[in-house]
């Protein structure tokens, strides 16, 4: 993963603030701008959906390949201002992306956007919901959390998020953003991540909140060995089987935790 090297700031697009409350941090490099264009590589007649679209950097950018695009904004002050400037490029939805179904939207959904780190998790957990109908994601987020979303089991990065993303998304580390890059300028890098759904033949079929459920246990108690966090709940559900519990969370890997969970009796 490579970091572009800095350019110049741009100037400021609007007297807009930027609200703490909604995690508002402007991207403003342009090289940086264009790199993650590129790596979209958005074509006309693509399904592309913005989450938080913003003072529109990543949009305008995005503006010069295709016609047009929809995006889900939550602070008012700005989707009245998309709505104001670019009606016909844009479909504005004012929304909070955590509460929104993104499904209703159809099919072949590209999703992007520069996420509220405040909120990237829960989002990512949420997307969830819609993976079958999306046919891939190019996120902006800390780069903290693209480390967990990517990492391989025996590191501490490797937690509940890398097993629950990993179990459904092919998912790429592409590029390194730093701070300098946006107008404020968050304390924390950033990096872009690619996440492409895994197609319906090649996902493991399995109930995802029992998954989600075993994958919680496991990483309750990560310094100790499963059997006292990950034992007990094998026990609860009745589980017979010889999983190894000798054996800390993040020593075992996601195909490891799915074949557990599809080997669970079947709920009461």
């Amino acid at each position: 993963m490579k970091r572009p090297p800095a350019r110049p700031r741009a100037a400021a697009q609007t007297t807009h603030v930027a609200r703490k409350r909604f995690g508002q941090h402007f991207l403003i490099d342009p090289q940086i701008i264009q790199g993650i264009v590129d790596c979209i590589a958005p074509e006309e007649g693509d399904r592309l959906v913005e989450i938080g679209p913003g003072l529109g950097a990543l949009t305008q950018a995005l503006l010069q390949r295709i016609p047009r695009l929809t995006a889900i904004e939550i602070d008012r002050d700005l989707a009245a201002r998309w709505r104001r400037l670019a009606p016909d490029k844009v479909e504005l939805i004012e929304a909070d992306a955590l509460a929104f179904d993104f499904a209703t939207l159809g099919a072949g959904l590209r999703l992007v956007g520069n996420l509220p780190y405040n909120i990237s998790t829960p989002l990512l957990f949420h997307l969830l919901d819609a993976a079958e109908r999306v046919r891939d994601q190019h996120f902006m987020l800390q780069k903290e959390v693209i480390d967990r979303m990517v990492a391989s089991p025996g590191g501490r990065d490797f937690g509940r998020l890398s097993v629950m993303l990993q179990w459904r998304y092919r998912m790429a580390h592409l590029l390194d953003v730093p701070p300098e890059a946006f107008d404020p300028p968050p304390k924390v890098d950033s990096a872009v991540v690619r996440m492409i759904p895994l197609p319906a033949q090649e996902l493991p079929q399995l109930d995802r909140k029992r998954l989600s459920a075993l994958v919680t246990a496991a990483f309750s108690q990560r310094r100790k060995l499963l059997r006292h966090s990950l034992g007990p709940w094998l026990d609860a559900q009745g589980y017979g089987g010889d999983f190894d519990l000798q054996r800390r969370a993040e020593e075992v890997s996601t195909d490891e935790y799915v074949a557990l969970a599809q080997s669970l009796p079947s709920a009461a």
